[in-house]
């Protein structure tokens, strides 16, 4: 329904961002001053309310996601601007990462191919009998010294 054609009741009842939105959604881009003055002239607030209250009302329209800047500092609705993203640069990114993962998988399979090779090299009873060879028995007698 336009916002035209509903009674005054009706808009009080409604938030500023939903009556921003039908704005927006009936006409084209405004600024924060022109969106606000259409809001107060539908409600018929008087010039101070427009002034009190213009600062919370930028703020509100800032951090509601509904609602989009553009550059020419216009407020629109965020639907209408579908967001532009570039694949290209994204998969070049990837492209990098994914041959950094590969270079590092190489390395580590590299590495557990050496400590294989370093493992067969070793034989466990050499191990024990140096292990053995190290040992020395102490008499109690210097124990307690």
């Amino acid at each position: 329904m336009k916002l035209s054609n509903m009674s005054k009741a009706e808009l009080e009842q409604m938030s500023y961002s939903e009556l921003t939105e039908e704005i927006l959604k009936e006409g084209t881009p405004l600024n924060t001053l022109e969106i606000f003055r259409k809001i107060c002239q539908l409600l018929e607030l008087d010039e101070e309310v427009y002034n009190d209250k213009i600062g919370d009302y930028y703020t509100s329209l800032a951090t509601d996601k509904t609602f989009i800047l553009l550059p020419d500092g216009k407020w629109d609705l965020q639907t209408k601007h579908p967001a532009n993203i570039n694949l290209n640069d994204e998969e070049i990114e990837d492209e990098e990462d994914l041959e950094m993962v590969d270079e590092a998988v190489s390395e580590m399979e590299e590495m557990a191919s050496d400590i294989d090779d370093i493992d067969e090299d070793i034989d466990e009873d050499d191990i024990e009998n140096d292990i053995e060879d190290d040992l020395t028995i102490i008499p109690e007698e210097e124990l307690n010294d």
